[in-house]
């Protein structure tokens, strides 16, 4: 499966806000959007009336990669958050959120979703005791995650805690630093969901 390789600040630059894909170091003063640095390409610094199309889309890939996914993973998430009773849009972040990577960094046990991902790829998470590398995972109310016991692993999570001290935990977990455990309370609502787009947009782009 295809991922993308190049410069993360590439990424938000194009798409005109942080997506905070390098953790804290998006929060230094020589961030590309901070520098106020034009979008990519030859033609960055054009600006025209966007079309319909061309807003639903930039919604779906602020989206897409804030949370790091591919074209093929959006399109599953959105295939099962139609399928839910209830309204799609709500459904979409509430999958995305309910992630095993996007869980793991919302409990600080990485310094963003990509260090995150690659932690379960590398067998450091354990759900409800058992070991898990699968980063979309779907969580469910009531699920343990733990990082293993092993000198390594727990070495890692230490480090990003101690760094996401200042971080605001979300209010539908819950963390024990000290056991570096960490579990899942509850579905998060809308209002307790970080990313800033319009999702009603991307529903109707994807519903096309």
């Amino acid at each position: 499966m295809g991922r993308y390789t190049g410069p993360a600040c590439r990424l938000c630059r194009r798409e005109g806000m942080k997506l905070f894909l390098k953790g804290d170091r998006c929060n230094m003063a020589k961030c590309a959007i901070e520098t106020g640095r034009t979008t990519p390409g030859m033609h960055g610094m054009q600006r025209s009336k966007p079309s319909d199309y061309s807003r639903q889309f930039r919604e779906k890939q602020r989206l897409k990669r804030f949370y790091g996914l591919q074209d093929g993973q959006f399109r599953l998430t959105f295939q099962r958050a139609l399928r839910h009773k209830g309204v799609t849009g709500d459904n979409l972040l509430q999958n995305l959120e309910m992630r095993l990577d996007n869980t793991v960094f919302r409990l600080g046990f990485a310094a963003s979703r990509r260090a995150a991902r690659q932690l379960v790829r590398h067998c450091h998470v354990a759900v409800n005791g058992h070991t898990v590398d699968i980063p979309s995972m779907q969580l469910k109310v009531g699920d343990r995650i733990t990082i293993r016991e092993n000198q390594r692993s727990r070495g890692l999570a230490q480090k990003a805690l101690e760094a996401a001290q200042g971080r605001t935990m979300a209010p539908w977990l819950s963390l024990d630093a000290v056991a570096c455990e960490g579990n899942v309370l509850r579905i998060p609502t809308r209002d307790e969901i970080a990313p800033i787009v319009n999702e009603q947009l991307v529903v109707e782009l994807c519903s096309k």
